[in-house]
C-alpha cells in the first residue's frame, strides 16, 4: 500500500524515475553492508531483495506495517514496526551496518537520532544514508521537517560521526530532461501561491493538499512522457562528490 506520495511504489509506472533513483542508492549500499543490519524506513522492502544477500540478519523497521514485508520469505529477516528516535529495539554497539533512506528529513529531533544511529552501531560499523539536496527540492515539503544542505548534513553527522564521506547522486541527461520537466510542471502549480503560503502555513496543514498534488503532477508527467519516463533505470544514476546540483546527498559514516 502506498500511503502518501512520500512512500514510492515499484508497481505505479508514474513512480519509476522516483523508484529508479531510490533502488539506486540500494545498489551502492550493497557492496557496504555485512553482518547484522538494520535498515530504518525499509517502506515496501524492495531494497531488501538487493541487500539481504550480503548479511547475516536483516532488520526492516518501519513506522508502518507492510504486506509486502511480512510474505517476503527470507529466513534471515526480521520486521519490526516502530517509530524512531529513539532506537528501542536495539542495544548499543550491536549493528554492523545501518541503512537508512531518505528519512532523516522526517525526523523531527535528527540530532537525537544521529546520537542513536551512531549508539547502536559496532565501532567499526557504518551508517549509509540518503537525504534530498535542498539546493535541487522544487517546492515545499510539508512532509518534511527539514531538507539539508551539503554544509548542514556534515555538521549533523560529524557532532557524532568524525569519519565520514558524503557523496552526491547525480542523473544522465535523461534524468535531467526528466528533472526540468517536472520542475516546470511544479512552477505552473505554485504560480498560484501569490501570497507564498506553502512556506507560511504550518507544514500539517499543506501535507493532504501537496500529496494530491504531487500525485496529480507525477501522473501528468508519466502520460506526457511516458517513453521517457519508463525509459529511465538505474543507469541514469551515478554518485560523485556531492555539489549543489546533486539530487541526494549520499552519506557513509563509520564509528
Amino acid at each position: 500500500m502506498v500511503q502518501t506520495a512520500e512512500r514510492v511504489s515499484p508497481s505505479l509506472k508514474s513512480d519509476n524515475v522516483i523508484f529508479q533513483r531510490s533502488k539506486f542508492a540500494y545498489e551502492v549500499a550493497k557492496k557496504y553492508v555485512s553482518g547484522q543490519v538494520l535498515e530504518i524506513g525499509c517502506g515496501e522492502g524492495y531494497g531488501i531483495k538487493i541487500l539481504s544477500p550480503n548479511c547475516q540478519t536483516y532488520y526492516a523497521l518501519d513506522k508502518h506495517k507492510s504486506p509486502v514485508i511480512e510474505h517476503l520469505g527470507y529466513p534471515h529477516l526480521v520486521f519490526i514496526k516502530e517509530k524512531v528516535p529513539p532506537i528501542k529495539s536495539f542495544n548499543s554497539n550491536s549493528l554492523d551496518t545501518i541503512v537508512c533512506f531518505q528519512l532523516i528529513e522526517h525526523i523531527e529531533d535528527d540530532t537525537f537520532f544521529i546520537e542513536e544511529l551512531y549508539r547502536v552501531l559496532k565501532p567499526g560499523g557504518k551508517l549509509i544514508m540518503t537525504t534530498p539536496n535542498i539546493k535541487m527540492s522544487l517546492t515545499r515539503n510539508p512532509w518534511h521537517c527539514r531538507e539539508y544542505t551539503k554544509e548542514g548534513l556534515t555538521y549533523l553527522v560529524t557532532q557524532k560521526f568524525k569519519k565520514i564521506d558524503l557523496l552526491g547522486v547525480f542523473g544522465s541527461e535523461n534524468a535531467k530532461m526528466y528533472y526540468e520537466n517536472n520542475k516546470k510542471s511544479v512552477q505552473s502549480i505554485t504560480k498560484f501561491d501569490i501570497l507564498n503560503l506553502q512556506y507560511r502555513l504550518p507544514r500539517q496543514l499543506l501535507q493532504i493538499p501537496y500529496d494530491i498534488l504531487n500525485r496529480i503532477n507525477r501522473n501528468k508527467l508519466s502520460k506526457d512522457n511516458a517513453e521517457l519516463v519508463n525509459e529511465i533505470s538505474i543507469e541514469d544514476y551515478y554518485l560523485d562528490t556531492a555539489t549543489d546540483e546533486c539530487y541526494d546527498l549520499f552519506c557513509i559514516a563509520e564509528k
